[in-house]
């Protein structure tokens, strides 16, 4: 996103980082004044661009740059908003196939306890989203969560920030396991197989976070009476339904690997098959499912603070205040300097930082590259709304899983940041073990 470039001091960028902390107050604070976070985030968001679009009209008249940024902005946005949109729908639609409710019953019919089914999800969120990308990982296993106990925090906190800080540590070890390390490959500063040298310190990081997290997980089984509970089974098409999730799914990394245009085309195809789906079922007269149903029930308060949020940080953006980020890679170098990336990408949507830094074009090599990739993936989890999977989650866990519910046990997920850090810094600084051909 192009930026103004020098409104850092003027009243109208110090007005705009103020709105931005205010708001950043009452997004963090949801549980205390019970008002939606979606709420705050949209406020701010289109607030700090109308302020934006008075100042200029005002000081120069000349309002065309702003307008090619905020449309430049809205394009960013879409594609992330549709993206989540498409995925929520087939979550949606699973749930109504009962997909879920049948895999609780299988899991919690074979007598695992509430330890084992909080290993379970987290290693298939680590192990998912370097496919499946780790907002859509994030959403389906939360909602697994949720069907195995819906009322038992005790269970729910610490698997909802297990599954967090999986998903976004398997996908920073993928090129399309997440947006920013897509980016990062896209440019051409890793390439693709390099990325995989990531795994040791993204699981490393996260068996840790993952250990100290059991602790707090009940060592009992949730409830189950066999001759009591009724067996639950799938409704028809619902095997059909999750391969279409799946080929949608691939659509969506097909379009940006192989057509080079954006992912979320690929998932729009996909909620065109589903339509489909559904009209087909309906015609054979089998008992079918309403895909609008499914699309009346996504959660679009998750949608609108992604909205929001994004808005916000690109007005930052356009103000001049990311490049501040860019230009810190001089100051303190890059290892210091992806360790604070890491660590401001809790705070603000790691996208836009991420694009601040590919356009400063700082001097790195294939090993700081992937440490950003590393620190941008994972840090996001320090914070419930640091990462897309964070949100997603708290959307899915309303209530249950909130900003000060994670904070009361950040402290697992940043020693877990730290030891990624570590495993990274001796494989790659005092090993060099991280490529396979070539120099770095």
């Amino acid at each position: 996103m192009e930026t103004a470039g020098s409104l850092v001091t003027s009243w109208i960028g110090i007005t705009c980082i103020i709105i931005f902390v205010i708001g950043y107050f009452f997004i963090a604070s949801e549980e205390r004044y019970h008002i939606n976070k979606a709420k705050t985030a949209l406020f701010i968001g289109t607030l700090m661009f109308v302020l934006l679009g008075i100042y200029v009209a005002v000081t120069s008249g000349d309002t065309d740059h702003l307008h090619e940024s905020v449309k430049e902005l809205i394009e960013e946005i879409a594609e992330i908003f549709f993206f989540l949109f498409v995925a929520m729908t087939y979550i949606e639609t699973l749930i109504e196939r009962k997909v879920f409710e049948t895999l609780k019953y299988k899991l919690v019919s074979s007598g695992y306890g509430y330890r084992k089914l909080f290993w379970l999800t987290g290693l298939l969120a680590f192990f998912i989203s370097p496919v499946a990308d780790n907002l859509t990982t994030a959403l389906i296993l939360s909602t697994v969560l949720l069907t195995i106990d819906r009322t038992r925090k005790e269970f729910l906190v610490p698997g909802a920030i297990n599954i967090v800080v999986a998903a976004n540590a398997g996908g920073a070890w993928s090129p399309f396991g997440d947006i920013t390390t897509l980016m990062v490959w896209q440019k051409g500063y890793a390439p693709f197989v390099d990325f995989f040298f990531i795994f040791p310190s993204s699981i490393g990081g996260w068996l840790l976070t993952a250990f100290l997290l059991s602790r707090f997980v009940p060592d009992e089984k949730p409830k189950f009476d066999a001759s009591s509970e009724e067996a639950v089974h799938m409704k028809t098409g619902a095997r059909k339904v999750i391969a279409l999730g799946a080929i949608t799914i691939f659509s969506a990394v097909m379009c940006e690997q192989v057509l080079h245009i954006p992912p979320m085309w690929g998932m729009m195809f996909g909620l065109s098959l589903l339509s489909l789906y559904s009209y087909y079922l309906k015609r054979c007269g089998a008992d079918g499912f309403n895909v609008y149903t499914s699309i009346s029930k996504v959660e679009y308060d998750t949608l609108l603070f992604f909205f929001g949020i994004l808005s916000a940080v690109g007005a930052l953006g356009y103000v001049g205040y990311l490049q501040l980020v860019a230009q810190g890679y001089e100051a303190i170098g890059p290892l210091a300097a992806n360790i604070c990336v890491g660590l401001i990408s809790a705070i603000v949507d790691n996208i836009p930082v991420m694009k601040a830094i590919l356009d400063a074009k700082p001097g790195m090599g294939i090993d700081q590259w992937l440490f950003l990739a590393l620190t941008v993936g994972t840090g996001g989890s320090l914070i419930s709304f640091g990462s897309a999977a964070g949100v997603g989650v708290m959307g899915r866990l309303r209530g249950t899983y909130t900003f000060m519910t994670h904070m009361r046990l950040a402290w697992t997920v940043a020693l877990g940041f730290i030891l990624s850090i570590l495993i990274w810094y001796v494989q790659f600084e005092v090993l060099g073990w991280y490529y396979l051909t070539g120099e770095h």
